[in-house]
């Protein structure tokens, strides 16, 4: 494949498989992976697993993802050769703190040869870490283990790099057109490709995170809209009932001179008392939970200060949307009724 396409700089794969690791009278059920030669430079790029104590500066490098030994090489793998190199509790576990370099251990019905140990790892991902711990399991040719450890072919999964990120999509093409033609994949009636794989790109990955994030952004709009207009409706039904409990008052008001236009700016004015005391509340509760959001966001939660006279905005608006009815309702009240008013 990277010969021929040229847009492709690494390609590295992988099958894994739950197997049963013995050494003398020690046994354990792990995980196999079977991997190309350049699979540390793979987990290094991709940034999920570190050494212990990693404190940063320099880039990492193979050898410091290894403990003790070597790596298969390129050529173990195109043998299929019985090898494999430990995870660190692994070789604990196996070897009771021996050395297990050159050691023989039995892999399910397989001799394979121990090669190499790797240093204590920890995931850089949270979430990852309590997926699976990386110091469990072991190494092994992908070839040994498709050729010793399955029955049938499994499905491998497969990690290109491509030689420049812009050029993502005509490799993604190049590729799916090479497997059809290795895979001799032929077309349906309605001209559509009976593929035996899957391809995801890391733009089909954003693709699906921006499309994720505006239905959320809907949703939340959504609920937004709904949550104020309930809010609204409650601030004009307290100022409804303000006013059939003020007639009297406004009646007085209206008798003693005061125009319309000062009673609705009165109650004008109450109605959005009320909610920019709402609005300032909700802000208030929404800054105090940023620290929470942060906790159950692996500390990422972000406060963006427009925000926050938008939301005091929004809530002065509602009040001058939803009071100026009651206020009008009281501007128009006859002086002589609302004085009857009992």
């Amino acid at each position: 494949m990277l010969s021929a396409i040229p847009l492709i700089e690494r390609v590295e794969m992988s099958a894994s498989k739950t197997i049963k690791a013995r050494y003398g009278t020690n046994t354990l059920e792990i995980n196999a992976l079977g991997t190309t030669a350049d699979a540390l430079e793979g987990i290094i790029s991709s940034g999920d697993i570190q050494p212990v104590g990693w404190t940063g500066g320099a880039s990492i490098t193979p050898d410091d993802l290894l403990g003790d030994g070597r790596f298969f090489t390129a050529d173990e793998v195109f043998a299929g050769a019985p090898v494999c190199v430990l995870g660190y509790q692994t070789a604990l576990d196996l070897f009771s703190g021996d050395n297990p370099i050159g050691e023989t251990i039995w892999v399910d019905r397989t001799r394979c040869t121990v090669i190499g140990v790797a240093t204590e790892l920890e995931s850089t991902d949270v979430q990852e870490r309590y997926r699976s711990d990386p110091n469990e399991g072991l190494l092994m040719p992908i070839s040994t283990v498709i050729q010793t450890l399955y029955e049938e072919e499994p499905s491998v999964y497969m990690v290109v790099h491509v030689t420049d990120a812009d050029h993502i999509d005509e490799a993604k093409e190049q590729i799916q057109n090479y497997l059809r033609e290795k895979h001799q994949i032929e077309q349906d009636a309605d001209g559509n490709y009976l593929d035996d794989f899957d391809m995801t790109t890391r733009n089909d990955i954003l693709g699906q995170q921006q499309e994720a994030a505006r239905t959320f952004s809907l949703l939340l709009a959504a609920m937004a809209v709904v949550s104020l207009a309930v809010g609204g409706i409650g601030i004009m039904n307290v100022m409804l009932v303000s006013v059939t409990e003020r007639t009297r008052e406004i009646g007085v008001r209206l008798a003693v001179g005061a125009k319309q236009k000062d009673i609705v700016s009165q109650f004008l004015f109450e109605s959005i008392i009320i909610s920019a005391s709402g609005g300032l509340a909700g802000i208030v509760i929404g800054i105090l939970a940023i620290p929470l959001a942060a906790a159950l966001n692996q500390g990422v939660a972000l406060l963006y200060p427009g925000s926050i006279p938008l939301a005091f905005g929004v809530a002065v608006l509602i009040g001058i949307v939803f009071g100026l009815y009651p206020a009008i309702r009281a501007a128009r009240l006859d002086p002589i009724e609302a004085l009857r008013y009992e």
